[in-house]
């Protein structure tokens, strides 16, 4: 089931411009009552897919990021695969949907995409254990571009700085509740040309022990999103450019790239 997060692009009544959820079945949105993750029904009012903007399809109130969870990608930048899940935060005001731009910093020289299968929560979950089903923790899979600002991230050591730029979240299309995340291939394309792909299947920490872990230092909420670490091949981004984060099984999210804000 593909769930998603829009609004209407021909104004056609006073709350068109409201955000709203919906499922997608082909090329109709079907709008649906309530959250995705509480109660919900399907609704009356339908539109063409082609009628509708895409927005990010949730609004987390944390997005929990791994780091070097692909050997490969640890590997290329120097680094050794951590003892155990390298975490940091980017803040909810770094997210951008499908199709919005991502806004280069002035304040680097140097952008880089990170393609990734994203977790979204559908329950509140906190303290999990070896035993428990981590993943019915899980609503949903969606593809997420961790924008990074590489040279402030090396010079900073911690992270917050180069990857909390707003629009350094790119969110999309819609969350995949119906995947199993532990073999599928991710992609990052830019301007048609792959840069990036690697399986799930290569992740030194799966999406299941990342959820147990996270859970024992902080609540997940539903709509909260985990980020799972990134494949090799991050390369620059520049003003122009159209990047693609493709995750089989779920969609491709795709962006383009923006010079920075005068």
């Amino acid at each position: 089931m593909k769930i998603c997060r829009y609004v209407r692009r021909d104004g056609s009544s006073p709350d068109s411009a409201s955000p709203r959820y919906g499922l997608i079945e082909g090329e109709t949105v079907i709008e649906i009552s309530g959250l995705p993750w509480a109660a919900w029904s399907r609704g009356a009012r339908f539109s063409r897919l082609a009628e509708v903007r895409l927005l990010a399809p949730v609004e987390p109130s944390k997005i929990v990021c791994i780091g070097r969870n692909y050997a490969a990608h640890a590997a290329e930048m120097g680094n050794e695969v951590p003892k155990e899940p390298l975490m940091f935060l980017k803040p909810p005001s770094s997210i951008i949907g499908p199709e919005e731009a991502i806004v280069l910093t002035k304040y680097s020289q140097r952008v880089e995409h990170e393609g990734e299968l994203a977790l979204v929560m559908g329950r509140r979950c906190s303290h999990l254990g070896d035993g428990d089903d981590a993943l019915s923790f899980v609503m949903g899979y969606t593809c997420l571009n961790d924008v990074t600002a590489r040279d402030l991230q090396k010079s900073d050591v911690q992270f917050t700085r180069a990857k909390g730029f707003d629009t350094f979240c790119a969110v999309g299309p819609h969350m995949e509740t119906a995947l199993d995340p532990s073999n599928v291939l991710v992609e990052t394309h830019v301007n048609g040309a792959r840069r990036q792909s690697g399986l799930t299947s290569l992740m030194t920490y799966p999406a299941a022990f990342l959820v147990r872990w996270i859970s024992r230092m902080m609540t997940l909420m539903p709509g909260d999103l985990i980020a799972t670490g990134t494949p090799s091949g991050v390369g620059p981004l520049v003003a122009g450019d159209t990047v693609e984060v493709s995750v089989a099984g779920v969609g491709l999210l795709r962006n383009p790239v923006h010079a920075p804000q005068a």
